[in-house]
């Protein structure tokens, strides 16, 4: 009785529900074992497996190798190979050959061949497009990297567009983004790490860094996180990002998101570690800090006082797109006083018929501003800057005549969202997007104080985040080692050192003499 009591009570406590593995047990057992020399068993094991033929791109090609006079079978994914390759590489090759002692190795020349002898490993491969080869007789089989998957060529970039510099950008094949990177960084010191990190997709990530340059514990670090990730599937770094990320819920980004390898060729001669994966155009920079993200790359392309320039406007851009809305609400309503005469005879003169009060007035155009915005981008590209023009135009010039908006609130508008597309990163263009409504909220609230108690309360807060142990606003604060390019860039032969942050194995980059 009391055993039953007892039972029932853990049975209580315990809140989580259960959940069973529903997979195939026997699949997952016979995953673990190596393949046989019986020629029979291994066909019946792979197409079992694959669901042969259920499955219509998985195809199966049984033959004699007359030479050997032994059986054989080729077994592939038709729809992710080089169909050509396997006809002219191995299958001419194996049924052409008249040398009776010749092995499988010199019959078949393909130069990226392997064996392998694990049924898990071996469906791994198969699946992500590599030809296996199985002759009769034989404990282990060949394969042989016939993979050829259709995508996009190398285009220009859409995101991150510049004037000046290289227009490439990377593509939905891992192996062109790769190929991108090694053209810019032709150094024997680096290196292409891959690894998987999911349990049921098994998707591929590429780290890249140079050996020479990363800080060892930095890497160990970043490898322990993707291997602690336990889940099925991620199919993006968009994603991984997310699972990558210490605060995820944060509104400011901790991880750099790029679309440029010559942008990413350059964090990795910092000292930096990127990530790639198949299906994504773009890579990720670990670590990352706010002054990654704020500069573009097309800053160290122009000439000195010209890049300082850009930046010192996209700077003052910054606090445009942040305080311009909350400002005119805090001014207006709490600390009139600030405002010269004649401005604000100008101001009250054109609010005298508008109904609702300032901050209803800015939120109304604000979201009105994002709607347009992502309008624009939703629709097809021939008519999505028609939407985001004739809509401003026709909603802001409805407004004024309707008495439902005053013209101020309009230029302020205006002003704030024209402010918010200088900043390059897409997530911390969102980031900034939002804060403003925060900002809003705070300045309706009480006035100057509020904004300044929210400023101070956000500037904490950002000193708080790490990417990978690297602090946001790293160099600025805490001082560290490095070129001091962060609001204004020095000329490229005074740019000496490495981010001390990151604590490279070599932090010189340019020797004095």
């Amino acid at each position: 009785m009391r055993k039953k009591i007892s039972k029932l009570l853990m049975k209580s406590l315990n809140t989580e529900p259960e959940y069973k593995e529903k997979s195939n047990t026997e699949e997952i057992t016979l995953k673990k074992q190596d393949i046989s020399s019986d020629y029979e068993q291994n066909l019946a094991t792979f197409k079992t497996i694959f669901s042969v033929p259920l499955n219509t791109d998985v195809k199966v090609r049984e033959f004699i190798i007359r030479s050997l006079n032994r059986r054989a079978f080729i077994f592939f994914v038709s729809t992710m190979v080089d169909l050509e390759h396997i006809k002219e590489s191995i299958m001419e090759k194996l049924l052409g050959n008249e040398e009776p002692s010749a092995k499988i190795e010199d019959i078949v020349s393909y130069p990226m061949a392997k064996t392998a002898t694990n049924i898990g490993e071996i469906t791994e491969f198969i699946s992500g497009g590599v030809t296996v080869l199985f002759v009769e007789g034989d404990s282990q089989c060949y394969l042989y990297e016939t993979t050829k998957t259709h995508g996009r060529s190398i285009e220009k970039s859409d995101n991150e567009v510049i004037v000046k510099g290289a227009k490439e950008a990377f593509n939905e094949k891992v192996v062109d983004n790769i190929a991108l990177i090694r053209k810019k960084i032709k150094n024997e010191n680096l290196i292409v790490e891959s690894k998987i990190i999911t349990k049921r997709s098994r998707n591929d990530v590429f780290l890249v860094y140079e050996k020479d340059l990363v800080n060892d514990e930095l890497l160990q670090t970043i490898k322990d996180k993707l291997s602690s990730l336990d889940t099925d599937k991620i199919l993006d770094l968009s994603i991984l990002e997310q699972y990558l990320e210490e605060r995820p819920r944060s509104l400011f980004p901790t991880l750099l998101y790029t679309e440029r390898p010559d942008r990413a060729a350059s964090f990795i001669e910092e000292g930096h570690i990127i990530l790639l994966m198949s299906n994504s155009p773009s890579c990720l920079i670990l670590p990352a800090t706010f002054w990654t993200m704020f500069h573009s790359p097309e800053d160290h392309y122009l000439r000195t006082p010209y890049g300082n320039f850009i930046r010192i406007l996209r700077f003052l851009a910054l606090f445009v797109a942040v305080f311009t809305s909350p400002l005119y609400i805090a001014i207006t309503n709490f600390h009139v006083g600030m405002i010269p005469p004649d401005l604000l005879m100008a101001i009250a003169g054109t609010r005298e018929r508008v109904p609702f009060p300032s901050i209803v007035e800015v939120l109304m155009m604000e979201i009105a501003f994002e709607l347009i915005r992502e309008a624009g981008l939703r629709v097809p590209s021939p008519i999505g800057p028609t939407i985001g023009i004739v809509g401003a135009l026709i909603l802001g010039q409805a407004a004024v005549q309707a008495n439902i908006i005053s013209p101020i609130v309009i230029i302020v508008i205006a002003l704030s969202g024209l402010s918010s597309f200088i900043i390059p990163d897409g997530s911390l263009n969102f980031a900034i997007r939002i804060t403003r409504f925060l900002f809003i909220f705070s300045a309706g609230f009480i006035g100057i104080y509020g904004v300044m108690a929210l400023l101070m309360a956000g500037l904490f807060y950002l000193t708080s985040l790490k990417s990978f142990g690297t602090p946001y606003f790293a160099p600025m604060t805490p001082h560290s080692f490095s070129s001091k390019d962060l609001i204004i860039r020095h000329v490229p032969m005074k740019e000496r050192f490495r981010p001390g942050y990151l604590k490279p194995k070599d932090i010189v980059k340019q020797r004095k003499g």
